[in-house]
């Protein structure tokens, strides 16, 4: 296979820890260059779904993911390469605080996607309540590996006053070039909820916020040094990952308010081999899209919205019907929530037994590498896929089609899975294997051809 070269300029912005503001940092600088009219992409380090909406928000362009846990270097950079090479500079979004990984490594960390990718670093630091000891936690964190990739650094709930009498000493005293401050603006905050920050679409004056952003970036940040620096970043080599060209066939994708996680490589990939996706909405449509060959409900919220799911009854029937027919699904998380019998004492589409609750935290959270313990519509027994789970509903059945495994050696079964079907808690990226993707793509061809109609 061919190597690709591209110049792909770009900055990564990592934080010290979660809660530093490195969202806020990202999203006002996305929302001031692209008011200046620069042609910007946009990223996430991560397997996160939220914050690559406020991204797009920002930009009318969809964000990516880069996920050195689910992806090897070269599809890290053919993801970087193939959303940025077109732009005039990628903004990447860390994630946590800049090493913090799997257990006390920085494996699958912001760090290593950085490293991976080559990518020249800003470390946004919340200055509020301290002065001098912000040179501190730079110095720790630009020198706590031989090579950070730590190339400038912002500072974030900071005073014009204090940012004045710091920036020279970050500079003299450490060498990395301070590129500005963000005041603490609780104007521009935004909701949260037990996943995290609520969704782009709930927050009704996300325009009005990013536009307050945007003009305090102008005046706070310095913006052309951000551009000089993701200037500087290095050419990305890599081999482009292939998915095959396949015969065209039609996927619904359940896209609203309940169901709203996907991973636009993913969809993108799909679309690749062939597949037209139909959006349709659980919530608001009567029926399942005529003349489709197979279904996608991503994750979500369906436990916020399940009186309103259980009301639409004839959606519930269409797909049950169409799953008892053998139509191909991949139901993740709150998709395969919807897929039991009720979801927080509401009634479901009732296609697996169960019922999914609110467990009240987090639940079995994090990475894990998915092994298949039977054939199934994905793959073959035997074959792994690195996944995630970040939910705290839960079902009384959760399958045993997989085996999950975290880095520490815990494991447990999940999963249903059979010939056309694939629905657990557990995401995943097509990407991190597209064989997947494509053997997804093959059942829904198979479909295609056979003489049912759902």
């Amino acid at each position: 296979m061919n190597k690709c070269v591209e110049k792909v300029n770009r900055v990564l912005i990592a934080g010290t820890n979660s809660g530093c503001g490195k969202t806020t940092v990202t999203l006002a600088v996305l929302a001031a260059l692209n008011k200046r009219g620069a042609a910007l992409a946009s990223a996430k380090c991560g397997p996160d779904y939220i914050d690559p909406m406020f991204h797009r928000s920002a930009l009318g362009v969809p964000s990516t993911n880069l996920d050195p846990f689910f992806f090897d270097e070269n599809t890290l950079r053919f993801l970087l390469a193939s959303h940025g090479a077109e732009k005039e500079l990628t903004v990447i979004e860390g994630v946590m605080g800049y090493y913090d990984g799997l257990g006390a490594t920085s494996r699958a960390s912001t760090y290593e996607a950085a490293k991976k990718t080559a990518t020249p670093v800003i470390l946004t630091v919340n200055a509020k309540g301290a002065s001098l000891s912000v040179l501190a936690a730079v110095k720790g964190f630009s020198e706590f590996e031989p090579d950070s990739l730590i190339r400038g650094v912002i500072l974030n709930n900071c005073t014009e006053k204090i940012y004045s009498s710091l920036a020279p000493l970050i500079e003299a005293r450490i060498g990395i070039r301070p590129l500005g401050f963000m005041p603490k603006m609780p104007e521009c905050e935004l909701g949260s909820r037990h996943l995290g920050l609520i969704t782009a679409d709930e927050v009704t004056d996300l325009k009005q916020k990013l536009a307050r952003l945007a003009e305090q970036a102008e005046k706070s940040l310095d913006l052309d040094g951000i551009i000089a620096l993701a200037a500087s970043a290095p050419e990305l080599s890599y081999e482009p990952v292939i998915t095959e060209r396949l015969e065209p066939f039609r996927i619904a994708v359940a896209r609203d308010r309940a169901f709203c996680f996907y991973y636009e490589d993913s969809l993108a990939a799909l679309s690749a081999m062939g597949a037209e996706l139909v959006p349709f909405s659980p919530l608001a449509d009567e029926k399942l899209p005529d003349g489709i060959h197979g279904l996608y409900l991503g994750g979500g919220y369906p436990e916020l919205n399940a009186k309103e799911l259980a009301g639409n009854e004839t959606m519930l029937k269409s797909i049950r019907t169409a799953l008892e027919n053998g139509l191909p699904c991949v139901a993740e998380c709150g998709g395969f929530m919807y897929l039991t019998e009720a979801v927080a004492g509401h009634p479901a589409v009732g296609f697996i037994r169960g019922t999914a609750f609110d467990t009240g935290r987090l639940t079995r959270f994090g990475y894990v590498t998915l092994t298949a313990k039977k054939d199934n519509m994905l793959c073959e027994k035997g074959d792994t896929i690195p996944a995630h789970e970040f939910h705290r509903w839960d079902c009384d059945l959760t399958g045993d089609s997989f085996t999950a495994e975290k880095a520490d050696g815990r494991s447990w079964d999940c999963v249903f899975a059979t010939d056309t079907l694939y629905a657990g808690f557990p995401h995943f990226h097509f990407l991190a294997d597209p064989r997947f993707a494509e053997n997804f793509a093959r059942a829904c061809i198979k479909e295609k051809h056979n003489d049912r109609k759902h």
